[in-house]
């Protein structure tokens, strides 16, 4: 079955109950996971403001909110006893990022939650969860 289970996190609680759903399946049989959370670079407005007041804050913040995503996750599964391995990455187009990473990690199954996004909203916002079911070979168990 699955050996190697991609666990792709943005910190929301569709994300929080699929990797919840992912860490209980690899710890059923015997899997481990690769936690991977994509955060999009910063404006470039930011960047300006930044640079203008000398601070490093913004950078800071996105660093430690996707760090804090990642031991949320992390954590899980170390109580579970499942084996984990984890990565940050910066870029705007998560669902590449996502692709990408799991076939080169060799995982064996994605898992991500979806947040329901439906009709206008889906076609005017898109979705991750549905682009990385359109980009990858690679079995996507979506959470809702």
């Amino acid at each position: 079955m699955y050996r190697h289970i991609m666990i792709a996190t943005d910190g929301s609680d569709a994300a929080g109950r699929a990797a919840d759903q992912a860490i209980e399946l690899a710890a059923g049989i015997g899997a481990k996971v690769f936690v991977l959370c994509v955060e999009p670079p910063l404006p470039a407005f930011a960047v300006v403001a930044e640079a203008i007041q000398g601070a490093d804050a913004l950078p800071e913040a996105t660093a430690r909110r996707s760090e804090g995503y990642l031991r949320q996750v992390c954590d899980k599964a170390r109580s579970a006893g499942v084996p984990f391995t984890s990565q940050t990455v910066i870029d705007n187009r998560p669902y590449c990022e996502i692709v990408s990473i799991a076939a080169r990690e060799g995982c064996d199954l994605i898992v991500m939650g979806s947040h329901g996004t439906r009709g206008l909203d889906r076609l005017l916002l898109g979705s991750e969860t549905h682009k990385v079911l359109l980009s990858t070979d690679i079995p996507v168990l979506v959470c809702h």
